[in-house]
């Protein structure tokens, strides 16, 4: 954990870029400052325009600053899924005398091996996340710090993501005026706020269903276990919206957020309003039913190609059913909606901190969260690679109508008073919360969940 108590989480979303500003004292963390602006530069989660982005996130962290009262230099920043790897990484050094005690440069060299040892080409690591230690015979060590022994080991999971992705998104945050603490990947830091602990073991699908695409990420045994992106989300259904009606964009928006309901079994025919059709000079009356029914529509084919994805790495049934976040999970009955189509028990994560009761605050307050609670080996790892140089030149991608949703798939394997909903719940489960051994770091994906 860093030194400073005035921590930043920064969401770069598609729709909107927010700033969370907190504030720990004797271990709680208070929030004293928001920042949520319109993005810019960004489709389908990724920088497409490093000088855009960046304007629209200083823009969003001035006005955190002006609530807070903070001026920030630093941020701890969310990462797209879009082609992220787990993979199980492990390192190995012999230590020159078993009478010193282990430190953190030791900590740095074991790392420095696993990472070498593993790092796939053209791919840039984002995290290292241990999950043991050995020294010598002795295995399952959280901390060796203070112990000796002539052979110190490191297994984890290194997590990593395209050169160019996590470049731009470096660059427009420097290009902002402030420096990043860390860089995270967003349902890594979700699953640690939006699950409970018993999720967190038992294991969860979480959901993340953001504007311009949705997340489905599976966190068994307290990790991230695997992940994947639909290039599709809210804007989608706002599209659908204005060209089925024949409306504006912003007018789309705007019924959306005010009538819309996720699953149309539940929206009423006899509910109607205007809205004003293009070329034409009178309103025009529209019904509840025919909205949500065109909203189902586009949500049906976005969860429908996740439970596929999720299906192809036997990722489904986990015991505690899912949890949905971002923007999209503020729409009324999505809750009820994505529970039919998955067969599981569903709820919507809702942040309980004042003046972030929304599903989309979840990533910037997992964020923050993250942060704080670093463990100080955690630290210690991440500080190896967090001040590497990268020269790659920042690229600007295509714009989103000539984008292939398809070319950042990986080849390998909403209001104050919205409320935490639950449908299906389990009670009773085990507190359990024993470590399970993982014996075999060569693996596929699939042998995660069988």
């Amino acid at each position: 954990m860093k030194e400073s108590d005035i921590y930043v989480g920064l969401d770069i979303g598609t729709t909107s870029i927010k700033a969370i500003v907190a504030q720990t004292i004797d271990g709680q963390t208070n929030i004293i400052g928001v920042g949520n602006e319109p993005s810019a530069g960004v489709s389908r989660g990724i920088i497409v325009d490093i000088d855009k982005a960046a304007q629209a996130i200083r823009g969003t962290l001035e006005q955190a600053e002006a609530k807070s009262g903070v001026k920030i230099s630093s941020v701890i920043v969310g990462l797209p899924a879009d082609r992220v790897s787990i993979d199980r990484c492990s390192g190995m050094i012999s230590l020159a005398d078993s009478t010193n005690e282990i430190n953190n440069q030791d900590i740095q060299t074991v790392t420095k091996a696993a990472i070498s040892n593993n790092l796939p080409q053209e791919r840039e690591v984002i995290n290292l996340l241990p999950e043991e230690f050995k020294i010598g015979e002795f295995d399952d060590i959280a901390d060796p710090r203070g112990m000796v022994g002539a052979r110190l080991e490191l297994n984890g999971r290194l997590v990593t993501g395209p050169k160019t992705i996590i470049h731009n998104v470096r660059k427009a945050v420097n290009q902002a005026g402030v420096t990043i603490d860390q860089l995270v990947v967003g349902a890594e830091a979700e699953g640690k706020t939006a699950l409970s602990d018993s999720e967190q073991d038992f294991g969860t699908i979480l959901l993340d269903l953001g504007g311009g695409q949705s997340t489905a990420a599976v966190i068994h045994d307290h990790e991230l276990k695997y992940i994947d992106v639909d290039h599709e989300g809210g804007q989608y259904i706002t599209k659908d919206i204005s060209s089925v009606l024949n409306i504006s964009l912003a007018d789309a928006d705007n019924i959306k957020r005010e009538y819309g309901i996720a699953d149309a079994q539940y929206a009423d025919a006899d509910n109607e309003f205007s809205i004003e059709v293009v070329g034409q000079s009178q309103p025009r009356k529209i019904n509840e039913k025919l909205l949500a029914e065109i909203i189902e529509a586009r949500l049906d084919q976005i969860l429908g190609r996740l439970k596929d994805k999720l299906a192809a790495a036997n990722a489904l049934g986990m015991p505690g059913g899912i949890v949905l976040t971002g923007g999209v999970a503020s729409m009324p009955k999505i809750a009820e909606l994505a529970a039919n189509t998955f067969g599981m028990n569903v709820r919507v994560y809702v942040p309980d901190k004042m003046g972030l009761r929304h599903p989309s605050f979840a990533l910037g307050l997992s964020l923050v969260n993250y942060a704080t609670q670093m463990s100080d080996v955690e630290q210690v790892i991440y500080d190896v690679f967090s001040t590497t140089s990268h020269a790659e030149p920042a690229a600007n991608f295509e714009s989103e109508s000539e984008q292939d949703p398809e070319q950042y798939q990986d080849d390998a394997p909403v209001t104050d008073e919205a409320d935490d909903s639950s449908f299906f719940s389990r009670r009773g489960q085990s507190q359990q919360q024993k470590k399970r051994k993982k014996n075999n770091f060569g693996f596929s994906l699939k042998n995660f969940f069988e």
